[in-house]
Order: C-alpha cells, then structure tokens, then sequence
C-alpha cells in the first residue's frame, strides 16, 4: 500500500488523534467481547432469560461480525475508510442504546445482532485507517501502539464489566459505549485523513462487494447456531431444529459453490485455500477459539451462581490471563520465527488443557490463590504460545496478495469457533431452561463443559503436530491478534 499525499508521522498531533480515534473504535468492539459474559447471571435473572437467550445474548454479536468482517473491510476500501469507520462507531453507539434499554430477551438479541454488524464495520476500519494514513516507516510503531493499547481494552474489559454490573446495573455495560463512541466521532473528523483504494473505486459496481456470500455466510451459521440452541427445548428431531439444520447446511454448500465461481472476486477467495497450511491454521483456529469461547461463557456464569462471587471478583479472575497475551504475546511470536509454528502451537494447547482441567473441580468455598488462579495462568500461558504464531502463520501461508482477507477470514474463523461453543455446549452437557440459575444442574454442565474444551485444545495440538509445518521462507515477524 503506498503513503497518501499527506501521510502522518508518529509524534505528530493529528497521527495521535488517528491512533486515539482507532484504538477506541476497535476498544468498544473488544470491550463487548469480554464484558458481557461477566454480565450473563444478573442479566438472565433481571430479563428471566433461559439458558437459549444467554446464548443468543453473546452468539447474535459473533455471528454478524464472522458473517460479515470481510464485507465491510471491502465497504471501506471502495468508499472511504474513516466515512466507514464512522458509520460504524455511530451504528454501534446506537445497538448500544438498544441494548441498555432492552425490556426483554427478545430486544436484547435483536439490539445485539444490529451491533455485531456496527462492529463488522468499524473492525477492520479501525486497522485499515492506520495502515492507510501513516508513512510506510511509521506504519509498524502506528500498528504496535495500536495492538497494545486496544489489548489494554480487553485487560480492563472483565473488571470494568463486574463494577458496572455490582454498582450500577447490567444496562451500564452497553450504555458505557456512548461516550466512548462520542470521543472516536470527534477524533476521527477532527484528525482521521480519508483514504480508499483507487482499484476499488474505479471498479466497476459490485466488484468488489460480494454481497450474495457474506449473506449465504450469516445463513449457515445463523441457521446451524439456531438447530444447536434450540435443540435441548423442542428435541433433535423437531420440525423446526431439523429444518434449521437443513438451512444452515444448503446456505453453507451454496457459499462453497459461489465462492469458487466467483474466483478472486469473491469474498473469500478458492486460491486461499490451495495452500494445505492455511487449511488447516484455520480449522486450527476454530478448535482452539471454541475452547476459549466455550470456557468463557460457563466460567463467568459458574464462578457467580454456584461458587458465589460477585460480578466484580469474576471479572478479575480472569485478568491474569488477559494480561499474560499481553506481555507474552510478542515472545512467543518471536519464538515461532526462530523455530517455527509447530512447537507452539501443539504445546499451547496442552499447556491450556491442563488449565482446564485443575479448573473443572473448583466448587463452592474455592481459593482464588490456591483453586483458580493456577489453572488462569496455565489456560492464559497456553493461549500466549497460540495467538501471534497462529496470526503469522496464517499470514506467511498464502501470496502476500491475500494477505488482508487471509487474516480476516482467520479472524472470522476465531469468533466461529466461539459461537459454535456457545451454541452447541449447552446441548451437550444437558443445560437448558433456567438450568444456569440451580446449582446443581449448573455443575454438572459446567464441569462437562470443561472436558469438551480440554478436549477441543487437544485435538488443536494433535492437528498442529501432525499437519502444520514451517512455510517456506520460515514465518514472518509477528502481528498482534
């Protein structure tokens, strides 16, 4: 990508603006990541949602950011990428607004679709306007600072959730966007130079969009995720699941075919995936983020309901993790450069599996120090061996041409892993209705739930030793995730 006109240079007063205006933006989409599975027990119990609306709560998000990421990465590229951007801050700010006044589950979902899409605009702006605006020189600084301070975010995320949730309510969770949106608005007007791809804009209507695939996506997940939540109440065999099962399957096969017919057109291009290595980090990707989304929605819920600790303390026990891909992060990305993917990626997982597991027996009365914490560090340790090998990885397996869909479809690939765990758990461990809200019935599913994640981290590591190997030219220098 070459420098516009007036390129900004780090130090400068507008390049700092820049950087405030992306961090913030691609902070609220990570914020309400986090924040809202620390929010899950009091929500549920204030709205009387059943376990199906928990699920949907976090899954309507994630569905609408995989489905649709790569479709507004192309929206700013042809239109402009701060106009995008800003669309999106403004999209999400309002979801946001319909989330904290949301009177039932219903609403609630509805709000928290209509922000996963606010959030698939705004995500792969907040990135792009970096890239775009600085000088070439600048560009790495411009994107590290970015990396750390946004990871920050995701840090403070889990304890700004539980203090919200304990002293104000659960509709502070989302109402906190507001003046964080009004900050990326100002920012973005005031400092955010303009820019576009002038391929993109002088191609001819519809090139670049594919429209047609980002729907048939949301269609086969919205429609496989609907089959698996609703399946503990109306059975697997039930008209309704069956026959959303069915969709989801047919709008799957029927991307497939138009993906490859629309060749390098298409929003995820066939020539991706004559690499063997890309193939296979992905399905890699999936395994490891489904144990990650998995653990995350029963922890938040299990630590509050059954062992008794307020929002605020489950927020915190999880920042150590948090803080650890922070810090670790950039190691283990230099680690994988000097000895290859392979090595890390089959140990972190393992190292992550054994997390999981000191972490399946804690029950009411648990020590921080001595029952939870342990198992943090080990479930954290094992993710920071995983995350920036994983993100160079992908990138080093295919042209450099594919480089910017590459690491959005692995991106995509990480929030369908936690959607499918969130979706399909439940069912398996037997947790439905108002189950989350009685102790016993919540054990059993929880500590269910941690086997399946155990599981999942150990098929990743079986996958990373047997298939995945150093790309040719060894593995680039490590991007943050």
């Amino acid at each position: 990508m070459t420098a516009p006109e007036h390129a900004l240079r780090m130090g400068t007063v507008p390049a700092r603006g820049t950087l405030l205006a992306a961090v913030l933006a691609s902070g609220m989409v990570f914020l309400d990541s986090t924040v809202v599975n620390v929010a899950l027990p009091r929500l549920g119990a204030d709205l009387d949602a059943t376990v199906a609306g928990l699920q949907w709560t976090i899954n309507g998000y994630l569905l609408m950011l995989a489905a649709f990421v790569l479709l507004g990465g192309a929206l700013g590229d042809r239109f402009g990428r701060r106009r995008i951007l800003l669309l999106g801050v403004v999209w999400f700010a309002v979801a946001s607004v319909a989330c904290g006044l949301a009177q039932d589950t219903g609403q609630l979902v509805a709000a928290r679709f209509l922000q996963g899409a606010g959030g698939a605009l705004l995500t792969p702006g907040s990135l792009s306007v970096l890239q775009a605006s600085f000088r070439p020189d600048d560009r790495a600084r411009a994107i590290g600072a970015w990396s750390g301070l946004a990871g920050v975010s995701t840090a403070l995320g889990p304890f700004l959730g539980g203090w919200l949730v304990d002293v104000f309510s659960w509709r502070w969770i989302f109402l906190v966007n507001l003046p964080l949106a009004a900050a990326v608005v100002l920012a973005a007007l005031r400092w955010v130079p303009e820019s576009r791809d002038a391929d993109a804009s002088r191609a001819g209507p519809g090139r670049r969009f594919d429209v047609a695939g980002a729907l048939l996506g949301a269609l086969a997940l919205g429609g496989l995720t609907y089959a698996l939540i609703d399946a503990p109440a109306r059975g697997v065999r039930s008209l309704p699941v069956l026959a959303s099962a069915l969709v989801g399957v047919l709008a799957a096969v029927a991307f497939v075919l138009l993906e490859r017919r629309r060749g390098d057109a298409a929003m995820l291009p066939a020539g991706l995936f004559t690499s063997r290595l890309f193939t296979v980090l992905n399905l890699f990707t999936v395994a490891v983020y489904a144990a990650l989304g998995g653990f995350t929605f029963f922890f938040a819920v299990y630590l509050q309901n059954v062992v008794g600790w307020s929002a605020l303390r489950t927020g915190l026990a999880t920042v150590p993790m948090t803080l650890l891909l922070l810090v670790g992060s950039a190691r283990a990305g230099a680690l994988s450069a000097k000895i290859g993917p392979r090595l890390p990626l089959t140990v972190g997982p393992v190292i992550a599996a054994v997390g999981l597991l000191l972490l399946h027996r804690i029950g009411p009365g648990a020590s921080y120090w001595m029952d939870v914490l342990p198992g943090v560090l080990l479930f954290g340790l094992g993710l920071t061996l995983v995350v920036a090998p994983l993100t160079a990885s992908v990138l080093a397996a295919v042209a450099d041409r594919f480089a910017g869909v590459a690491s959005g479809f692995n991106n995509a690939a990480s929030r369908v892993g936690g959607l499918l765990a969130v979706a399909a758990l439940p069912l398996l461990v037997g947790l439905s209705g108002a189950g989350y809200e009685q102790a016993t019935e919540l054990t059993d599913a929880y500590r269910g739930a941690m086997l399946w994640c155990a599981v999942g981290l150990l098929a990743g590591a079986v996958t990373a030793a047997v298939l995945i190997h150093r790309p040719d030219g060894g593995a680039p220098p490590s991007p943050q995730r």
